[in-house]
Order: structure tokens, then sequence, then C-alpha cells
């Protein structure tokens, strides 16, 4: 299932994005498929980790990150090579959490107590949990 490549309509329909945010994403370099030149056009196809990136970008803007921020989030968890890990022992369950020190949005380990404590002084935490959206690629996957 690793080597499967899907066209961007097939991407676009199973993370709910539209084929414009896709060309949009391609040319702001969030993220890139495989592209193919076939004689006079180009064939655009997108790996099963790059539809999880799609998937990952749509979830960040559709709980309100701007566009710099979930394109950060998505480009952290690449770099860090969590977007589709096989290793069960890497962590799945990731949030948004402020810190205050560095004035931003930080992206750090899923931790309730932390969580709970930056609610309780009115601080944003914004949870990703991979696992939960991982889930919901593999069910539109199997329909």
């Amino acid at each position: 299932m690793q080597d499967t490549f899907f066209t961007s309509k097939q991407a676009a329909e199973m993370t709910g994005c539209t084929l414009r945010q896709l060309q949009y994403w391609r040319e702001k370099g969030v993220v890139v498929p495989t592209i193919r030149s076939t004689g006079t056009g180009r064939s655009v196809y997108y790996s099963r980790s790059e539809v999880m990136e799609l998937a990952v970008m749509e979830y960040c803007l559709g709980v309100g990150l701007n566009f710099e921020v979930a394109a950060a989030t998505v480009k952290q968890l690449k770099d860090k090579g969590l977007i589709l890990t096989r290793d069960e022992k890497a962590p799945q369950r990731f949030m948004l959490w402020w810190d205050g020190n560095k004035g931003k949005l930080e992206l750090v380990e899923f931790d309730l107590k932390k969580a709970i404590a930056s609610l309780q002084v009115g601080q944003p935490v914004i949870p990703l949990w991979l696992d939960i959206i991982h889930q919901f690629i593999g069910t539109k996957l199997q329909s």
C-alpha cells in the first residue's frame, strides 16, 4: 500500500480538499506530489504519505490555523518522519501548544497535564492526532 499513488481528483476526494487547494499548496511547496511528463501534458500523482500531508494541512486549516502555521506544522511533521510512520513507538498524538517564552504555537507531543494547565490559564491548545487522521484516510481508501 506504501507504493500506491493517487490522482489529484482521488486525493481531493479522500481529504476533503478542493483541486484548487491542491494546486495552490503544490505551487507554494507545502505538499509537492510526483509529477510525470507525458506527451503534451503532465500527470500529477500523490503518494500515500503525500495524501496524509494533505489531510493534516486540511485539518490544521479546518481548526482555524492560518496558512503559514498549518504549512509549518506539516513541514515539522514531515521533517521528523512522522507523517506516515510504521514505527509503533513513534508518537502519533501531538498538540499545538502556546509557548509563552517564544510567543508562538509550538508542535509538541500531546501531554494531557500540560494541555489542561494551558487551558486553565486561557492559552490555546490544538490537538493533532495523526492516528485519527490516518484512520480517516484508511477508511476513505477502503471506500
